[in-house]
């Protein structure tokens, strides 16, 4: 389990706050690990060797895993208990459901007897509100990381209606605030959104924010620095295309680490700005 405490240490040791997402697609690994035995997870074993020392996260995407049956779910198995231990683990599962369906999806991420996998954190959709969340936070120490504001076109469907509390994020983070504090509730931002992060810091000031959509996706990690970065760094950005595709052949391992060197050489120089190391 890591918490608040160790997941700082980790950001001013590294001097990083990469997360690596291993949203692993069979079509797109190197064709020569396809016909080994478990090709995903030895895909996986392969770039968490070239990266751990670079990033304080891992965060497999439930979905990449799932969609291969038994057989994927034994990739995502094996994955989690070959995560570095001083690495925080998220599950990015997005799960919202309610009652003893919520508690059996948090005994698949988090119950290590049950489903052979204890990650520290998972991502949720807060939209049936607290009962969706309690599950997870009956697990002490485990993080629940919120959809608060997303970097999809359509997040402006729902995430900005007017409430009487503000945008709807704006409501979803003043009320999640009350469920647990800062040491146990994140929050997904996505890097597009950089100048919302003023307006979210005011909202969740001590907050860890989960900030996919760098890279690929177009957000800037200097924006997202400048406007999201609190005292304790409070950021954990995400990269996955960029990183684990950066090659398809037999350099695949070095091509990652050699992306994930530069996002963390980008971090560096970000957290000494404003002297966090």
């Amino acid at each position: 389990m890591i918490s608040r405490q160790q997941l700082i240490q980790q950001i001013k040791q590294k001097k990083s706050f990469l997360c690596v997402g291993l949203d692993t697609d069979i079509e797109k690994i190197p064709a020569f690990l396809r016909d080994h035995p478990n090709p995903i997870f030895e895909f996986n074993k392969r770039i968490i060797d070239a990266t751990r020392d670079l990033c304080i996260a891992y965060k497999p995407n439930a979905a990449f895993y799932e969609k291969h049956g038994v057989k994927g779910l034994q990739s995502l198995v094996d994955t989690y208990k070959y995560l570095p231990k001083d690495c925080l683990s998220i599950i990015d599962a997005k799960r919202g459901d309610l009652g003893n369906t919520s508690e059996m999806y948090a005994k698949a991420f988090f119950d290590e007897a049950s489903s052979g996998m204890s990650f520290d954190a998972i991502t949720l959709a807060p939209y049936m509100g607290r009962d969706s969340v309690d599950a997870y936070l009956a697990y002490p120490g485990k993080w629940a990381i919120i959809l608060a504001l997303t970097s999809s076109a359509s997040s402006k469907d729902f995430q900005y209606l007017h409430t009487d509390r503000g945008y709807l994020y704006e409501a979803v983070i003043q009320k999640a605030n009350t469920w647990a504090g800062a040491d146990r509730i994140m929050y997904v931002v996505g890097a597009t959104k950089s100048l919302e992060f003023v307006n979210i810091r005011k909202l969740a000031p001590d907050h860890f924010l989960l900030v996919p959509g760098i890279g690929a996706q177009g957000g800037s990690l200097e924006d997202v620095c400048r406007y999201g970065m609190n005292k304790d760094c409070g950021l954990i950005v995400n990269s996955s295309r960029a990183i684990i595709y950066a090659s398809n052949g037999e350099d695949f391992a070095e091509a990652a680490r050699a992306e994930a060197l530069k996002v963390q050489q980008q971090m560096q120089v970000e957290l000494e700005k404003v002297g966090i190391i």
